[in-house]
């Protein structure tokens, strides 16, 4: 008589299966590569230029090469979702601040901590939930810091009748905003001289606080799960219809390099983004729907050597198959021009 072999299943961990202090640091580290760039280019756009056009960049930031900062925080973003495999929604994005931007050939590397969690109330024949606030900090191949912020999952608890969470965070009091030092840190050393200087248009004095653009001509989702397996990403609702409710949710950071796609066709003299004050998803985003947005200027600081600190609004609405508009993300983010 022969013994059955186990059959041991591979998940992530429920809500009630984490705990304020837990690390998770086993994500696989990935060296970013041209030929990743130019993927991620084809499925979000990119028309940064320090992304796409080497010698600008070599002369302006010292290195021959830049990755798209959507490109960075999509791998951050993917190997922090060990501990969101389960993930329902992504409620919020707090405080990212880039400390480095990453050159081709970086390899980054992610350690993710639990910072708070919270039961969501509880509602008949609904499976219960709760939110897990997590601090993301991500690192190159010589441990250099290169992003760090806060993002809030919401995760199911792993039965109906599982035990309520002993913890209620105040998960408004999680992550902090990026203060001036650290938006301006990483682009210290640039030359934004020679970046005024070799490209021409509207730079940071040029710009009005309270300006607003309407970007026209949408952008259609699509490639969703690929661009998901790209970046390591595992939540299951971007996969599989089923986690989902039916229909797979597009990842978050796809509207957010979308939306950056079209913040530099207003600003295409942006030289890139150092952080962000918060990222809130309003509304779910599907494949097929098309995107657009709404850019406006909410501050402006200007630097000590000339260009400025730009601090920007993103509002974003997707048109989906019955073509209703319905608003899905407002992103709050600083650029540095010129």
């Amino acid at each position: 008589m022969s013994i059955p072999i186990p059959t041991n299943v591979i998940r992530g961990p429920y809500a009630d299966e984490l705990e304020v202090g837990q690390v998770f640091d086993d994500a696989p580290a990935l060296t970013l590569t041209d030929g990743l760039a130019a993927t991620h280019r084809g499925i979000v756009g990119n028309r940064l230029r320090l992304g796409l056009d080497h010698e600008l960049a070599r002369q302006v930031t010292g290195s021959s090469g830049l990755i798209s900062p959507a490109l960075v925080w999509d791998v951050s973003i993917g190997q922090s979702t060990a501990v969101t495999q389960h993930v329902k929604a992504n409620l919020f994005y707090r405080g990212l601040a880039f400390r480095r931007f990453p050159a081709p050939g970086d390899t980054l590397r992610t350690v993710t901590t639990v910072d708070g969690l919270r039961e969501t109330s509880r509602k008949p024949g609904r499976r219960p939930t709760g939110l897990v606030a997590l601090h993301i900090v991500t690192s190159d191949q010589l441990d250099r810091p290169v992003l760090d912020y806060w993002r809030c999952a919401m995760i199911p608890l792993s039965s109906h009748d599982a035990p309520a969470l002993a913890r209620r965070d105040d998960l408004d009091a999680i992550g902090r905003a990026p203060g001036r030092a650290d938006l301006t840190a990483p682009v210290a050393a640039w030359d934004l001289t020679a970046f005024r200087s070799h490209v021409s248009g509207r730079h940071f004095a040029d710009l009005e606080l309270g300006e607003t653009w309407t970007i026209e001509g949408r952008d259609v989702v699509s490639s969703a799960p690929e661009l998901a397996r790209l970046t390591g990403n595992l939540a299951a609702v971007h996969h599989d219809a089923a986690a989902a409710g039916g229909r797979r949710l597009v990842y978050g950071g796809h509207t957010i390099g979308l939306a950056f796609h079209q913040a530099t066709r207003a600003l295409p003299s942006m030289v890139t983004v150092t952080g962000w004050e918060g990222c809130d998803h309003v509304g779910p985003v599907h494949e097929d729907d098309a995107l657009g947005s709404t850019l406006s200027v909410t501050r402006l600081e200007p630097l000590p050597g000339g260009g400025g600190l730009v601090h920007l609004r993103s509002q974003v609405n997707a048109r989906g198959a019955e073509d209703e508009i319905r608003p899905v993300l407002d992103w709050r983010f600083t650029a540095v021009l010129a």
